[in-house]
């Protein structure tokens, strides 16, 4: 393919968050570098960034926004306090940098973000891009008394309505999305891109579970083996909770080992863990009734967000015997490593708008993980049932859906028929990565529009 930035120019990304928590963006970043561009990202810097970007130093440069100070105003004035504040850090931000050709700007969130950006580039004659997330308005009703109809939400729908449809180019995440910003937004170029996993979401063989597992087994007791005297008679070299290897460098499964349930999370309120934690208080209660039947289950829920201390709280008080929880934070190889060491992932996204889809599913898809997911307007443009994974509605669908794949574990015939299908699959979707997606979806649009 023609190499569209030649000679190299000048590119910057917008993120109203923390850059390392905002995948999508970043390998948006990644991309533009392959293709010669120099990549201003402006965001949050709380976790590091991929190290694909780090290593850019000449082409790539993270410039982070001041953090919004607490301050003891009303809640009112907090929200006032913080538009302006975050206002001002963004253009300082955007006129410390070289003036781009185009500007990215991920939407949420919105405010102040479009009106700023779009300012910004009628000043610098610079091209304006929006990648449609999800809607700002839908995510602010989340936590208003009257939702949608709350005069600071209409406010927000038309701040988004209003400044979006100005852009030059649109893209979004789903069909369902385009149709939307097509049918109530006016909005008629927008490209539908889906996320896809990175080539560092690959499933792994048995040896590097191991190796995830013995270096988890340091840091948190669940991945660590029952203490045992004799394992050098066993001819056992080394044991986590779930693998040993031989003398002879073997690896293999514990036959009596527990089975993994992973699940990732910013701990946002279009999260609801009580939907988890009810299947899994039911879970307890049946594997407690038949012991031989069903596993210890050990539940890995990963990221941090601002519901985590409650959601922390709430399993302190649990004494179950079946059931145990970690909550590690993992840089993003471990990451993608102990995705492709589960056996079963659970995505409690439910989508404020309807219209988005979870990235984590993605990833989980691209390390050939099956997904028990919450049912929404969309899912099935990404999730398809009986055939990559399961979808729910309430925690007695989630919880049939965990007794069903875990019963017998891991010798179950019918189980592992299933996830079979589930495995050639989630194989055809591993077939089509980000980096050909977007060459295929987005380069071409920037080469239309700039």
């Amino acid at each position: 393919m023609e190499d569209l930035f030649l000679p190299a120019i000048n590119a910057c990304i917008v993120v109203l968050g923390d850059i390392g928590r905002s995948p999508r963006m970043q390998y948006h970043a990644c991309s533009l570098l392959e293709h010669n561009c120099n990549v201003d990202i402006i965001g949050y810097q709380e976790t590091e960034p991929l190290e694909e970007l780090s290593r850019q130093h000449g082409k790539c440069k993270i410039h982070c926004l001041t953090p919004v100070p607490d301050v003891n105003f009303t809640p009112k004035l907090k929200l006032i306090f913080k538009t302006i504040w975050q206002s001002l850090s963004l253009l300082r931000a955007l006129f410390s940098i070289n003036r781009p050709k185009f500007l990215l700007v991920q939407n949420p969130p919105g405010i102040p973000t479009l009106m700023i950006c779009y300012f910004y580039c009628l000043i610098m004659r610079s091209k304006l891009v929006i990648d449609w997330h999800n809607y700002t308005y839908t995510i602010l009703a989340l936590s208003m008394k009257d939702g949608e109809r709350n005069l600071l939400c209409r406010f927000a729908r038309w701040l988004e309505y209003y400044f979006g449809g100005k852009a030059d180019a649109h893209f979004c995440v789903t069909k369902a999305m385009q149709m939307d910003l097509n049918n109530n937004w006016n909005i008629s170029n927008v490209i539908v891109l889906y996320d896809r996993p990175t080539s560092r979401f690959q499933p792994i063989d048995l040896y590097k579970k191991h190796d995830i597992f013995m270096k988890l087994s340091k840091s948190y007791s669940q991945f660590q083996a029952e203490t045992c005297d004799d394992l050098e008679k066993m001819g056992v070299k080394e044991s986590t909770a779930f693998t040993q290897k031989l003398h002879n460098d073997i690896v293999q499964y514990k036959a009596d080992r527990n089975a993994i349930l992973i699940s990732s999370t910013s701990w946002t309120p279009d999260e609801d863990f009580g939907i988890l934690l009810k299947a899994l208080e039911a879970y307890e209660n049946n594997a407690l009734q038949h012991p031989q039947d069903f596993p210890n289950l050990l539940c890995i829920i990963t990221g941090k967000g601002p519901q985590k201390d409650e959601f922390l709280g709430k399993i302190g008080k649990m004494k179950w015997v079946k059931v145990s929880f970690v909550m590690p934070w993992l840089d993003f190889e471990d990451y993608c490593t102990l995705l492709a060491a589960a056996d079963l992932g659970v995505c409690l996204h439910w989508s404020s708008s309807g219209l988005d889809l979870p990235m984590k599913v993605v990833d989980m898809f691209g390390c050939g993980l099956p997904v028990c997911a919450y049912n929404f307007k969309c899912l099935n443009e990404l999730v398809k049932p009986h055939q990559n994974g399961f979808v729910f509605e309430n925690h007695q669908q989630l919880s049939e859906h965990l007794n069903s794949w875990f019963e017998k574990f891991p010798n179950n015939t019918n189980t592992n028929a299933t996830k079979q299908v589930f495995i050639k699959n989630l194989q055809e979707f591993q077939g089509l990565r980000w980096r050909e997606n977007w060459n295929t979806h987005a380069l071409g649009i920037f080469n239309k529009y700039l």
